[in-house]
């Protein structure tokens, strides 16, 4: 997502982009890539992680950007069952970071790019988006009592096909390994959407919002990843069950049947865009925020999951754990 946001953003008239990974290697090939695209930006690579403050105060300070897309996030639900203290270090430690410096430096808007897995989170990566959405909404309400301040705005979407770690690359090498082809289960749905597509929904929400929305995009008609499946085996040329198989693995910790993009309580505001919406969610109180925030950072250094956990669904009463060893919590 942050690479493809680059990518367009490239071919805007602005001054300058600045790009902020803390991984070598993928920056390195999108600065190979960047490097061919007729562009009068310019753009700068910045090796940096937003867990670390002082490395990005140090960007932050460097740089002055006006506009902040941030995308950084651990996203693989059952790897994130499996360390929680680093899904809330990076998911919710660091969006805080970021959002604290943007109101520090004075930063004109803070686009945060969530998912359909912070709604009646049942997992520990979707409980942390869900309080990435918490703590900047309840941060721009707090803010704009103050008069002018930083604009913090949400997108909230599904999948989206051929990034890092989704689905369709993984069957692709199945069938050209001969398979099988695993899916969790034959009743599993999900939402999807092109990169370039989430993308450009991304850039439209962020240039309309006027700060504290949480901005919903129509991701069409689920889809179930059995057809899935079937169809790229079709494609491929090949058949089901000659040759090649799909067989059932079973549902991962943390995953649900189906991905929701509304809680129980929300419902949508229409916009101009007729495939972005508002999500209408209650507004909770900044400073109770920061506290249970700040509660629940203090507990990273004892590296004991489980108090990370009960933390979080403390923080979050409607999460509740599926397939997952923190489904006595619930209790």
């Amino acid at each position: 997502i942050g690479s493809e946001i680059a990518r367009q953003v490239l071919r805007f008239d602005v001054e300058k982009l600045i790009l902020v990974d803390q991984g070598e290697t993928p920056l390195y090939e999108l600065n190979n890539e960047l490097r061919h695209i007729d562009s009068n930006t310019r753009y700068e690579i910045v090796i940096g992680d937003v867990r670390n403050l002082s490395r990005m105060e140090r960007a932050f300070k460097l740089f002055s950007p006006d506009v902040v897309y941030h995308a950084a996030a651990y996203k693989h639900v059952p790897l994130m069952e499996q360390n929680p203290s680093e899904a809330i270090l990076t998911n919710v430690h660091g969006t805080k970071n970021i959002a604290d410096l943007c109101d520090q430096f004075k930063v004109e808007k803070m686009v945060y790019i969530s998912t359909d897995k912070a709604v009646n989170p049942s997992s520990i990566m979707g409980a942390s988006k869900r309080i990435g959405e918490i703590y900047i909404q309840s941060l721009n309400t707090a803010l704009s009592e103050k008069g002018k301040h930083c604009k913090f705005v949400t997108t909230r979407f599904g999948n989206v096909l051929g990034s890092n770690g989704s689905v369709i690359p993984l069957f692709r090498r199945q069938i050209a390994e001969g398979g099988p082809i695993t899916v969790t289960h034959p009743e599993m749905t999900r939402y999807f959407m092109t990169i370039p597509e989430a993308c450009q929904l991304v850039l439209e929400a962020g240039a309309m919002g006027k700060g504290g929305e949480i901005f919903v995009f129509d991701m069409g008609a689920s889809v179930k990843i059995y057809d899935l499946a079937k169809k790229m085996i079709s494609l491929s040329g090949l058949q089901e069950g000659r040759d090649i198989e799909i067989v059932f693995s079973g549902l991962r910790p943390g995953e649900k049947l189906y991905e929701e993009l509304l809680a129980n309580e929300e419902h949508n505001l229409p916009t101009h865009h007729d495939k972005i919406m508002i999500a209408k969610v209650r507004t909770i109180e900044f400073n109770g925020v920061l506290e249970m925030v700040n509660e629940l950072l203090s507990l990273f250094n004892e590296q004991d999951n489980k108090k990370l956990v009960t933390q979080l669904k403390r923080m979050i009463p409607e999460y509740k754990s599926l397939n997952s060893k923190y489904e006595d919590l619930d209790n």
